[in-house]
């Protein structure tokens, strides 16, 4: 997946013209979404620095759905397995949820230092067992819910072209294709919301107020 994404960002990229046309077109809006996508869910201030990490996140993902909903590679059998979606596989989904843990940690000791650590004991250090769980929960759920999903679509559709192999599959990929991709945003708006709520603290929410 990140074999296609570089050849597509060269190619995108090896002529550029002042009006865009063609792949850098297209390369070019899908700047612009992911662009928006973060500074939605991270505020103008903050929203920058984590474009590249949100946009990765998105392409990676997006291509990886689509690449199973095209294609029903569950159908291609191999000595030791079968083929399928990168994010078919559990390892892939819980290696993504947890590369956003880290970058929401990341982002809230950079910005308010040891005082992160307050979030988990206010307003209340009675809250603290949920505080941590919550921690927990977070990569459970981006994972799980990646994998899932993606998961009963390709079986769907393996089965459906198993079945009827000609007309019928095809609205379902169609659906797939769909699904894949509002996926695909699921999980990077929620990289975002996360990340944003690792930058806020009730310190700099008292400063606002001042």
């Amino acid at each position: 997946m990140a074999g296609i994404l570089i050849i597509a960002s060269i190619l995108a990229t090896r002529n550029i013209q002042q009006v865009p046309k063609g792949a850098q077109n297209l390369m070019e809006y899908a700047m612009d979404f992911i662009r928006d996508l973060t500074r939605n869910q991270l505020g103008e201030k903050d929203f920058r620095p984590w474009v590249p990490f949100i946009g990765t996140l998105f392409l990676f993902i997006f291509v990886a759905n689509w690449s199973g909903a095209l294609l029903p590679w569950k159908l291609i059998k191999l000595p030791e397995g079968e083929l399928a979606a990168p994010t078919n596989d559990i390892n892939t989904t819980v290696a993504l949820a947890l590369l956003v843990s880290i970058a929401y940690f990341y982002a809230g000791f950079k910005k308010r230092g040891l005082g992160y650590f307050k979030k988990y004991i206010e307003p209340t250090p009675v809250l603290l067992p949920i505080a941590i769980l919550e921690d927990f929960t977070k990569p459970l759920s981006l994972s799980f819910r990646l994998f899932g999903n993606i998961l009963a679509d390709e079986l769907v559709v393996g089965v459906l072209v198993l079945l009827v192999p000609l007309i019928v599959p095809l609205p379902v990929m169609l659906l797939g294709l769909f699904t894949s991709a509002i996926q695909a945003l699921v999980f990077a708006t929620l990289a975002g919301a996360y990340i944003h709520e690792a930058l806020e603290g009730h310190g700099d929410e008292h400063e606002e107020h001042a």
